[in-house]
């Protein structure tokens, strides 16, 4: 019995290192998951997208979505950024994104709750801090998607296609 038990140990172990246990994950050199967000990135200032970065992506990615919200808005969830068929190469998104439908690699980019295409930075009314969820997608395919996107309809055109989702915070005041 003391034998199986060991061989069985040493079989569990031996598949850990074969097969990494690998979860994807986001950042952003601009701030720290759960920290604040700079005023550069909020309607207070500039209002540039924040530059965001990931790895550890899963095998059979295709593409990557991005959705950021704040749920803490006090209408309902309130949709900051709306973007997605990220080639599945790419493992960062710059400072500063073009407001604009289509962006020369591909990457598409929806509607937010400002009605505008692109980011929209953190704007809460003055009080307590509100948390900003960017949430990534990989996904197994390419979308075919067409219009004005919406988060909403970003969600319901990705469900039954993400292989692994993840999620940076960032709190911002007025």
């Amino acid at each position: 019995m003391k034998f199986r038990v060991l061989l069985l140990a040493v079989l569990i172990s031996f598949c850990m290192l074969v097969y990494p246990a690998f979860t994807m994950d986001i950042s952003s050199p601009a701030f720290n998951d759960g920290g604040f967000i700079p005023d550069n990135y909020t309607c207070t200032s500039y209002n540039l997208s924040p530059p965001l970065k990931w790895d550890d992506v899963p095998a059979g990615t295709e593409s990557f979505a991005l959705i950021c919200d704040d749920p803490d808005a006090p209408f309902g969830t309130w949709v900051h950024w709306v973007i997605f068929n990220i080639p599945k190469d790419v493992r960062s998104l710059d400072e500063n994104v073009l407001k604009v439908s289509h962006l020369d690699n591909g990457i598409m980019q929806g509607i937010n709750s400002f009605g505008k295409f692109g980011y929209g930075g953190p704007c809460p009314p003055p009080g307590s801090a509100h948390h900003y969820f960017f949430k990534l997608y990989a996904l197994d395919k390419n979308l075919r998607i067409t219009g004005e996107i919406t988060g909403e309809k970003l969600i319901s055109a990705i469900k039954g296609h993400i292989l692994e989702e993840t999620q940076l915070v960032g709190l911002y005041r007025r």
